[in-house]
């Protein structure tokens, strides 16, 4: 059977090396195998790819619980700390459900449109251990198991990203009945639009629909619109519906313990790796690219942060420079296997500025209650991220370039720096105006129907002991 009726991929890894860097075993004497059989990708497969795989499935899985758990956690009150990790732990569960029981085929099968996919592999139907996933080099393959799980992960942290932007004023029942309906209508069909495709063996001849963002070209090498401004224009429009929180901007409302948040921020820092140099897919060069960007970039917004609130504030704070790690982050994602470790460090030392002008003074002077800065941080560094890697991809300025798919064997694509920049801004709008509308519609429904917020005596008393009946801290 086709790969084309077997898996879909994720774009990304797009250096020279990633092309060079199947296996002399897995080629035949006169070059590539033009849509290989099952039993060819078989043959296919490199041990080395599948044990990076399942280690970075299992560090993303990281970035959740614990980590993002903890970095939420310590930026909220006392007796909200247990609520928010609650929040975390159920939505990463529940999300691996949903996962297996159709988030994986509407993300990743054949559709009949290039906005979504069908349902030919709900209940993981058609997969098993003797099917394959495509990797960005011809003639070079996965077990289909290993790119579900490692997908599997990104699908688990993107909507638990969102609760951060609204934390210590929404009921959990109803915000996991959000969660399910957000991924089924947004985070799916948008990873679709960006990572689904027919695979490098196949594409060539196929005239089946592509993801809608894949095929305009743009690039997303790990989620700066499928995860970052998708949940960060989520987040904000549910900040904007459940309103701004009990006393906010009358009353402090301090970060209960920085050391969680930073214990939460180097673990998320560790995870990345994998998260990013993990979409390359495979164990080569490109991926080491992918590692050593998301070590500068983030390391450089780290710093650029702590520059601003000395500027600003006279002193840097831990708070300021774990945020604008995180930031880093968020910004080299789209472009960690494009770009070039210099133009990393430019993108880490522009995403902190402009993230802190967000999050301090655009907040404050529009008065939305985004607690945690999923919309300043996510949203807005996601989209800087975005549109900087088309001008980082560029191979003139030490970038990764692109491949040409519809050759076959692939072959590198002719550098357009203005013409991807505006792929790439068409890529954010379009997942802004999907995650930002379908959101505030999700939003707005429960909220008049069975209600997200708390009474104000229960976010008074906290939701740890009303929600959960537990306090994170018994001394």
């Amino acid at each position: 059977m086709k790969l084309l009726n077997k898996i879909g991929a994720s774009l990304g890894t797009l250096g020279v090396t990633a092309l060079l860097a199947a296996p002399a075993w897995a080629q035949e004497a006169a070059g590539p195998i033009f849509n290989p059989t099952v039993e060819q990708q078989a043959t296919m497969v490199n041990k080395g790819d599948v044990a990076w795989m399942l280690v970075s499935a299992a560090i993303v899985l990281m970035m959740s619980v614990p980590a993002l758990a903890l970095f939420y956690g310590g930026l909220v009150r006392t007796k909200n700390m247990l609520s928010v990790m609650m929040q975390v732990l159920i939505i990463v569960s529940v999300m691996a459900l949903v996962w297996c029981c159709w988030g994986y085929s509407m993300a990743f099968s054949q559709g009949t449109t290039a906005y979504v996919g069908g349902f030919s592999k709900v209940f993981l139907m058609g997969v098993s251990a003797g099917t394959y996933g495509a990797t960005f080099s011809n003639n070079v393959y996965l077990p289909e198991y290993v790119f579900v799980i490692f997908q599997m992960t990104f699908a688990c942290i993107t909507p638990a990203l969102i609760v951060g932007a609204f934390a210590e004023r929404v009921k959990f029942t109803p915000l996991i009945i959000f969660v399910v309906l957000w991924a089924t209508l947004v985070y799916f069909p948008v990873a679709h639009m960006v990572w689904f495709w027919q695979g490098p063996d196949f594409l060539k001849d196929s005239t089946a629909p592509n993801g809608l963002l894949w095929g305009w070209g743009a690039l997303d090498f790990a989620g700066g619109t499928v995860v970052h401004i998708n949940a960060g224009i989520a987040g904000l429009m549910g900040c904007l519906v459940i309103g701004k929180r009990t006393g906010y901007g009358k009353e402090p409302m301090p970060p209960h313990s920085l050391t969680m948040t930073m214990i939460g921020a180097s673990l998320l820092w560790v995870g990345w790796f994998g998260f990013n140099a993990g979409s390359n897919l495979e164990s080569n060069a490109v991926t080491a690219v992918a590692f050593i960007n998301t070590f500068v970039a983030t390391a450089a917004a780290a710093v650029a942060w702590a520059l601003c609130d000395q500027v600003i504030h006279g002193k840097p704070s831990l708070l300021g420079a774990a945020t604008g790690a995180v930031a880093g982050l968020v910004a080299i994602t789209p472009a960690s296997g494009f770009a070039a470790p210099m133009t990393s460090i430019i993108l880490g030392l522009m995403v902190s500025p402009l993230c802190f002008f967000f999050v301090t003074t655009v907040k404050n002077k529009l008065g939305y209650d985004d607690s945690l800065d999923v919309f300043g941080v996510h949203c807005i560094g996601g989209i800087l991220g975005a549109i900087m890697t088309g001008v980082f991809a560029d191979p003139a300025l030490g970038g990764q370039g692109f491949f040409d798919y519809t050759q076959f064997p692939a072959v590198v694509g002719a550098y357009d720096m203005g013409a991807q920049v505006i792929t790439q801004i068409k890529a954010v709008l379009v997942t802004l105006a999907w995650s930002g509308g379908i959101s505030l519609v999700l939003f707005f429904i429960l909220d008049k129907t069975i209600g997200l917020r708390p009474s104000v005596e229960v976010e008074h008393e906290g939701l740890d002991l009303a929600e959960h009946g537990e306090r994170a801290y018994n001394y």
